[in-house]
């Protein structure tokens, strides 16, 4: 069984967080911990080729827990890498039915940074590929900029042992950091997602389009896809295709829905884009 250790910053929490971490592992147990998926649209055919799967607490007595309530008090515990393991699961299964039902999607999951410098974590991944019998290279794994820099020795061993069971690894909310072009050329990533605060003042500053426009050069220079967080409008899409960016997502396209409503929001996504383009 896991621990949840107490320390001392703990004793200046609201008694109402005390109580969720309290009954997280419950919620573990019980399978109220459950995914969401918001689709990824690739720019230059308009269609869906992936989802990033996304963790929600649906809490029996206070309904739907926001991730920003519950998602760090994990990250505080030693409950994170159960919980990995637990997503990494239920998303590749899902990934599996519905490649099972003719939908290839790729499938994204998000690291946090204790499960980055879990020894553990490449063995974990393979043996899950291995049960839900979902090819390596569907999987996508998120780490921030953050995470990679807490323990850069560390962090580049677990992505390079990722990277050669052929895991896809993604820098999640590029551009945040403060030393990105320092280690990228070393890291064994092959998408940049750039962070919303960019997008969403494309079309109103010069200097985030400059930003973008740069970082999607510089990322074909190294070979590497760039997706766009956060696009919330017809236009800011347009300009991104112009920018020869790889895909997008965001509320605009769709957001988070559960697996049964995928298959539909990913027809009405396609219908929509193929009307406007």
């Amino acid at each position: 069984a896991g621990v949840m250790r107490f320390s001392d910053d703990l004793k200046q929490e609201d008694p109402r967080t005390l109580l969720l971490l309290n009954e997280l592992r419950d919620a573990l147990a019980a399978g109220q911990l459950q995914l969401q998926y918001q689709p990824k649209v690739r720019l230059h055919d308009l269609r869906v080729f992936g989802v990033e799967a996304l963790l929600r607490w649906q809490h029996p007595v206070n309904g739907t827990v926001s991730p920003a309530d519950f998602i760090p008090l994990i990250e505080r515990t030693q409950l994170m890498s159960e919980v990995t393991r637990h997503v990494l699961g239920m998303a590749l299964e899902q990934c599996a039915a519905w490649e099972r039902a003719g939908m290839a999607l790729s499938m994204a999951v998000n690291l946090s940074t204790c499960s980055l410098l879990d020894p553990m974590l490449p063995s974990d991944v393979r043996r899950q590929l291995a049960l839900a019998k979902v090819p390596p290279n569907r999987l996508a794994l998120e780490i921030t900029e953050s995470a990679a820099m807490s323990d850069p020795g560390a962090s580049m061993r677990t992505l390079r042992a990722l990277s050669a069971s052929g895991v896809q690894l993604s820098i999640d909310d590029y551009g945040t950091g403060y030393s990105s072009l320092a280690y990228l050329q070393d890291m064994p990533v092959e998408e940049l997602k750039l962070d919303k605060s960019f997008i969403v003042n494309l079309l109103q500053f010069e200097a985030s389009a400059a930003i973008v426009s740069s970082t999607i050069r510089l990322a074909r220079k190294l070979r590497m896809r760039v997706v766009a967080e956060g696009v919330e409008d017809a236009d800011t899409m347009v300009a991104l295709r112009k920018m020869h960016c790889f895909a997008v997502q965001g509320y605009w396209l769709s957001p988070p829905v559960d697996a049964v409503a995928l298959p539909g929001v990913i027809l009405e996504i396609e219908r929509r884009l193929r009307s406007a383009a």
